[in-house]
């Protein structure tokens, strides 16, 4: 059952997917306003992760049963819903939810990402680029509920989430997925760098 900000009453799937609307245009704009067209940096990126974590203080607007992950047997198991995108394709933020295992390889954005939890753990491993042209793991990070982490355009980072509930988090980049065509990847086995299509398939924010 789900309630309004005062626990009054439930709210209706209606009630919630306008509350939700509301509460996701007050937190773009909110980081609209923190990037202000100046070039992005690591104090304004904690600050755009401070107003994704209260966006996802409000879980009860976020709940699996509206973001469901594929059906098992699916090619991915993993769904990113797309819940606001300027029409530039700017301030993209989505709701990524998954089920079972998730390993990607190391790899950069070419833009500024933030990724905050909703439910569930995510592992990011940290890395840095290494003297023989492959990466150096320099620390992990933990992202669940009401945690997350924040990265720069060449910040290098790889995702990790094992068997068990779905995760549910919100991602966030200063460019929308489906444009962003000059992301890398390291392949480890053959230890050389590869492109990284940009995403397809981003599925509609959930209507009531």
């Amino acid at each position: 059952m789900y309630t309004n900000d005062e626990g009054a009453r439930p709210m209706d799937d209606r009630q919630r997917h306008e509350q939700r609307t509301l509460a996701v245009a007050e937190t773009v704009e909110r980081i609209r306003r923190i990037e202000d067209g100046g070039a992005i940096d690591r104090d304004k990126l904690a600050r755009i992760k401070a107003a994704l974590g209260e966006l996802a203080a409000r879980s009860d607007l976020f709940p699996l049963e509206d973001f469901p992950p594929p059906e098992s047997g699916a090619e991915r198991n993993n769904a990113l819903y797309r819940l606001s995108e300027d029409d530039d394709h700017r301030f993209a933020l989505y709701a990524q939810v998954s089920s079972g295992s998730t390993h990607t390889p190391a790899h950069d954005h070419t833009t500024w990402a933030v990724i905050v939890g909703l439910q569930g753990e995510e592992l990011n491993r940290l890395y840095e680029r290494s003297e023989d042209g492959g990466v150096r793991e320099v620390g992990q990070h933990v992202v669940g509920p009401g945690a997350g982490i924040a990265f720069m355009p060449d910040d290098l980072h790889s995702i990790h989430i094992e068997e068990g509930p779905p995760v549910l988090n919100f991602h966030m980049y200063g460019l929308a997925l489906e444009q962003l065509h000059g992301r890398r990847y390291y392949d480890r086995k053959n230890h050389d760098w590869k492109h990284f299509p940009a995403s397809s398939g981003i599925r509609p924010a959930p209507a009531p």
